[in-house]
């Protein structure tokens, strides 16, 4: 019988769940819903959907265990801790606490269960399966709901001595600009994740006159696909939102390099959808901020996989 591993991917709103076999095929996936507020009720919600796909397989192989990508995940302990965008992830006062999901779903499921950063699953999938193949030192940034990031550098992640390094989402983007649920200010975060974009159209409509299909829209519930399909149709204040975060974003992207001289910085997720709005914008932004060694030499590739893939790929690989 072949052997198998689950891959999980936790997100704010939603967890991907895979069947994954040693070259990588996705035997069977499904998504559930994050949007739960007790810690309980989403364990056994997890537990039994990993029952549920170790049913499913069962004629393919044996699952060997669990791999998990959260956003706030420490591979040294098996926790998450204090991530602000995961609602079952609080205390009873509501505030990010330490969560030990390892342990806990080790124990629901009878399976054997390793749990890293999301952004790092990603890297992994991306390194082993994808478009990073072959290539020892890059950097990816995964720009979905926040922004995260997972350092390659000799052709193994980067986890510092306490395994959450790469926090690269969190890095101050504009010095005193806005509040980040991490409670720092500034973060690229809050400027360069489908939610910045959002926030970013809600400040340019208040101070800019101009005429805009965006107007037509609740401010409140804009969202960046709203922005994006502006955009495709012409809207001029849509392309400048998107021109201005392409700026930001490559800036931060000079300075990253600085730190570990990637040959390449790897994007995923779903505000990559609108690259052909900022991608010459912030290729510009990052090459005026570095140092003539690294101008024009700094690879830019995008992810080759499916988006719900990457990271369910790379938290499988865990596994083995």
């Amino acid at each position: 019988m072949e052997r198998l591993a689950i891959g999980i991917d936790i997100g704010g709103q939603s967890s991907k769940c895979g069947v994954v076999t040693e070259h990588g095929v996705i035997l069977e996936q499904t998504v559930v819903t994050s949007l739960i507020d007790s810690f309980d009720e989403y364990l056994n919600l997890l537990a039994d959907t990993v029952k549920e796909l170790v049913r499913k397989t069962a004629d393919r192989g044996v699952v060997a265990g669990i791999g998990i990508g959260a956003p706030n995940a420490n591979r040294l302990d098996g926790t998450i801790r204090y991530a602000p965008n995961l609602r079952w992830a609080r205390n009873a006062e509501g505030k990010p606490d330490v969560i030990y999901l390892a342990d806990r779903l080790s124990q629901a499921t009878g399976l054997h269960v390793r749990i890293t950063n999301d952004a790092n699953a990603a890297a992994r999938g991306e390194k082993i399966y994808g478009v990073a193949r072959g290539i020892d030192d890059f950097i990816m940034i995964t720009l979905g709901t926040g922004v995260g990031s997972g350092i390659i550098t000799h052709g193994r992640l980067l986890y510092g001595h306490d395994g959450f390094a790469g926090e690269l989402g969190h890095v101050c983007a504009v010095p005193g600009g806005r509040q980040c649920n991490c409670g720092l200010k500034g973060c690229l975060e809050t400027y360069a994740s489908a939610m910045g974009v959002a926030r970013t159209a809600r400040e340019f409509l208040e101070k800019d006159s101009r005429e805009s299909l965006l107007r037509k829209l609740d401010p409140e519930k804009l969202s960046s696909k709203d922005i994006y399909d502006a955009a495709k149709q012409g809207d001029a204040l849509a392309k400048e939102i998107f021109l201005y975060t392409g700026r930001i974003l490559g800036h931060a992207l000079g300075d990253f390099v600085k730190f570990s001289s990637p040959q390449a910085i790897v994007l995923f997720g779903g505000l990559t959808k609108s690259r052909e709005f900022f991608h010459d914008e912030m290729v510009k932004a990052m090459n005026d901020n570095l140092m003539q060694v690294w101008k024009g030499k700094i690879e830019i590739l995008y992810s080759s996989l499916k988006e719900s893939d990457a990271a369910i790929l790379g938290a499988s690989s865990m596994v083995w």
